[in-house]
């Protein structure tokens, strides 16, 4: 516990990196053959909240999904791996960032993994009594992840502008007759 800030010792980005790997069944598929979305997204929040967890050393709970894009589609059969990290801090909440790639098995085995899916999400770290409670920082640990921290900021400041906004047109829509 740092004695200036009362959060715990400051944790490198590396600390929080998990992989998780799983295979697409046909219980994944929706009507159209490929994975659901659903399933992704589900994959997508496990990993996440592995890495929140990992990074906080505790609970840690989805505050938000800023981003998901889907790239390409899923298929049974698909081996896919989901890579997570802390890219960025503040007192009790934490953006990870999640990658998905998968390995086509109904292609020849030295392709490379394709890119599918991409997402940020927001976590906080919460008590036994589900109270936020403090996060180490994470400290970039190589230019690429100086990069994420930047880029989270700014997810960051627009994801609270965009709060304020709504907001404030609550407010006057709510004073209008």
């Amino acid at each position: 516990m740092s004695e200036h800030t009362g959060r715990p010792t400051s944790r490198p980005t590396t600390y929080s990196r998990v992989t998780l790997s799983r295979i697409m069944t046909a219980v994944d598929v929706n009507l159209y053959g490929t994975v659901h979305g659903g399933v992704i997204m589900k994959f997508v929040d496990d990993v996440a909240g592995a890495a929140a967890a990992r990074h906080s050393g505790g609970t840690a709970v989805t505050a938000s999904i800023d981003e998901i894009l889907f790239l390409e589609p899923l298929r049974v059969g698909d081996l896919v791996h989901a890579y997570a990290q802390v890219n960025w801090t503040g007192t009790t909440s934490m953006e990870v960032g999640v990658r998905l790639e998968a390995e086509r098995w109904d292609v020849v085995s030295e392709s490379e993994p394709v890119v599918v899916a991409t997402a940020y999400l927001v976590f906080v770290a919460v008590d036994a009594d589900n109270k936020p409670r403090p996060v180490p920082a994470v400290i970039p640990d190589s230019p690429q992840n100086d990069g994420r921290w930047r880029e989270a900021e700014i997810r960051r400041e627009h994801r609270l502008a965009r709060r304020d906004a709504i907001q404030r047109h609550r407010a006057e829509s709510a004073r209008q007759p």
